[in-house]
C-alpha cells in the first residue's frame, strides 16, 4: 500500500510539471518576450529616414518609408507614409497625409535650425500642422530635425570598378582606393589611389554626395588614375547596396562600384 501510494503522488508530481510547461504562455516567458521586442525595435529604428522634435510642448515626428509617427504629451497620430510635395527652387519638402478624421501637414526646411531649450544645432527645421478629428482645432508645432543616414553605408569599402572598367591596384598607387564611412557623424575618410582623402556626406532619403573632400599633395605617377577616381565620386547622387557591394551613381549612370571588407 505504501509503495502504491508513492507511485501515485510521483505520477501527480510529474502531471503537474507537464502541465506548468505546456500551459506557460509568452506573456510567462520573458526571455522569449524581451527577444522578439528588441527584434521588432531593431528592424523599425533602421526604417526611420528622418526626425523632428520641439518643445512647448514637448513633441516628436518620425518618417518612415511605412508610416509618419508624430507625438506630443497629449496626441498620438500614425498615418501611412506618402511621397513628399518637393519645392522647385528650395530644398523645402512638404508631407500630407490623412488617417480617418485626422489630417497631419510636415513641412521640412533644409537651414539652420537650433534647438531653444538645449541649444543643439540642426541642418533642418521642420513645422507641423494637425487635427485629430474634423471639428478639431488646428495644431500648429515647430522645430528642428535630421535626416537619419543609412546604416548599411557605415563600414570599409574598397573599389572594384570606375567608370564601368575593373581597376586594378598597377592603376594606382600599388593600391587599391578604398575609404571608412560613419554614418553617424556623415563623414567619410581613406585612400584616393595616391594620397589619403577625407570628407562629409550629405545624406537625404534616394540622395548621397560626397562633399568638402580634402587629399594630401603627394607627386603622383601621371597615369595614376586618382584624378578620375575623385571625380567620379564627387559627382556621385544616388546608391544602392547590394551582395555585399556599394554602387554609387548619378543621373548620367554608375560611376563606381566598391567591395565591403570586414
Amino acid at each position: 500500500m505504501k509503495i502504491f501510494t508513492i507511485f501515485n503522488f510521483f505520477i501527480l508530481m510529474v502531471s503537474s510539471i507537464s502541465c506548468s510547461v505546456i500551459t506557460k504562455s509568452p506573456a510567462e516567458n520573458p526571455g522569449i518576450s524581451e527577444s522578439k521586442s528588441s527584434e521588432t525595435s531593431v528592424s523599425t529604428s533602421q526604417d526611420i529616414y528622418f526626425k523632428g522634435s520641439g518643445n512647448e510642448p514637448f513633441w516628436n515626428v518620425e518618417i518612415s518609408d511605412a508610416d509618419i509617427k508624430l507625438k506630443t504629451i497629449t496626441d498620438s497620430i500614425v498615418t501611412p507614409s506618402v511621397d513628399a510635395i518637393r519645392a522647385a527652387d528650395h530644398n523645402v519638402k512638404l508631407y500630407r497625409t490623412q488617417v480617418g478624421e485626422s489630417t497631419l501637414s510636415i513641412q521640412i526646411i533644409q537651414n539652420n535650425c537650433t534647438d531653444k531649450m538645449s541649444g543643439k544645432n540642426s541642418p533642418y527645421s521642420v513645422s507641423v500642422e494637425y487635427q485629430k478629428y474634423a471639428a478639431a482645432k488646428l495644431q500648429k508645432l515647430k522645430g528642428c530635425g535630421n535626416y537619419v543616414t543609412d546604416y548599411r553605408l557605415n563600414d570599409i569599402w574598397v573599389l572594384e570598378t570606375l567608370d564601368g572598367n575593373k581597376v586594378e591596384s598597377k592603376n594606382f598607387q600599388n593600391k587599391l582606393p578604398s575609404m571608412e564611412i560613419n554614418s553617424a557623424t556623415n563623414s567619410f575618410s581613406g585612400f584616393s589611389g595616391c594620397n589619403t582623402m577625407n570628407g562629409k556626406l550629405f545624406y537625404e532619403k534616394g540622395l548621397l554626395r560626397f562633399t568638402d573632400v580634402a587629399t594630401t599633395k603627394m607627386m603622383c605617377d601621371p597615369n595614376n588614375q586618382e584624378n578620375a577616381f575623385l571625380k567620379a565620386l564627387k559627382s556621385t547622387t544616388t546608391y544602392k547596396i547590394e551582395v555585399n557591394r556599394l554602387w554609387l551613381s548619378n543621373p548620367s549612370g554608375l560611376m563606381l562600384i566598391f567591395k565591403k571588407i570586414d
